[in-house]
């Protein structure tokens, strides 16, 4: 089912034209994603990094903590706390204190505030399902099995603490 633009790729032996071609489409990809979470982050009043923030606290398989976002982040705890300060502040976020240990802080996802997430990245939404349609199951399985693997890749790496 490819898209009838698609470009076949002519490499050497080494693959170095794919390669080349496979870092331009990725950087490519991460830009339009950083110009969709910085304009989220400006009409909230948020700093980008803040909005990488909330998109861990929500996709964390459990409730996030700040020790477990200022690793991930690379951040310090005092850039932390005022990044969720920020969070909470705009309505973002909540934090609480676990019952069976008070010191733990838990982040929550504020409910009310998915409204304006979702309205401002719904076109990202529409985008993927228009070009996810241009894929076949089998197809998507693929790039799926090789986002995942990325992933795990880069999430291995540790940014360095600022």
């Amino acid at each position: 089912m490819g898209d009838a633009q698609t470009e076949t790729i002519v490499t050497d032996d080494s693959g170095t034209a794919d390669l080349q071609r496979f870092a331009v489409t990725l950087r490519r990809t991460i830009g339009e994603m950083n110009r969709l979470v910085h304009g989220f982050a400006v009409n909230e009043g948020l700093h980008p990094t803040d909005v990488h923030a909330l998109a861990f606290v929500l996709d964390h398989p459990d409730t996030a903590t700040p020790g477990l976002l200022r690793e991930h982040l690379g951040l310090t705890s005092g850039a932390v706390t005022a990044c969720l300060d920020r969070l909470e502040k705009a309505g973002h976020i909540r934090r609480s204190r676990a019952e069976e240990d008070r010191r733990v802080v838990r982040i929550h996802y504020a409910p009310g505030a998915r409204a304006s997430a979702r309205a401002h990245f719904l076109p990202l939404a529409q985008a993927a399902g228009r070009a996810r349609e241009r894929f076949s199951g089998d197809e998507l399985a693929v790039v799926l099995r090789y986002l995942d693997a990325l992933n795990e890749e880069l999430g291995a790496l540790r940014a360095p603490r600022r």
